[in-house]
């Protein structure tokens, strides 16, 4: 399982990437392994804006529905595009193909209280 130094994650399982004054957002390597195959991700729209922990979006796979919640508040400047036509990007490159949205932080300092990759390895179940 992939877990990123450098990204803060949520204990929803999504996480986040600075990179300037934007945020890109996505779902964790564990989340989409125990999700299954994603066939359908719903996301907001450009400009719609985000307020952290809650709900933005849902992701559907073979096994069930899952709500995304944001881990920051922020405006929606680019949604990922590829994921209507290629769901299963999320499964495939959480972190890189299958990123779900990117926004404008309004508070980049809330971040700080989201896991870091070690905290967020801690809470993961123990593989067997």
């Amino acid at each position: 399982m992939d877990i990123r130094d450098g990204l803060r994650y949520t204990h929803e399982h999504e996480w986040i990437r600075l990179e300037a004054d934007e945020g890109v957002i996505g779902i964790s390597d564990y989340a989409q392994e125990e999700l299954g195959d994603v066939v359908y991700v719903a996301l907001p729209n450009l400009g719609t804006r985000l307020v952290a922990g809650q709900r933005f979006g849902e992701i559907e796979s073979v096994k069930t529905v899952s709500e995304l919640f944001a881990p920051a508040t922020g405006e929606v400047t680019a949604v990922n595009e590829a994921l209507e036509e290629h769901p299963e990007l999320v499964n495939e490159s959480p972190f890189d193909d299958g990123w779900l949205v990117t926004i404008v932080l309004t508070d980049p300092t809330e971040l700080e209280s989201l896991l870091d990759a070690a905290a967020y390895r801690a809470e993961l179940p123990a593989a067997d």
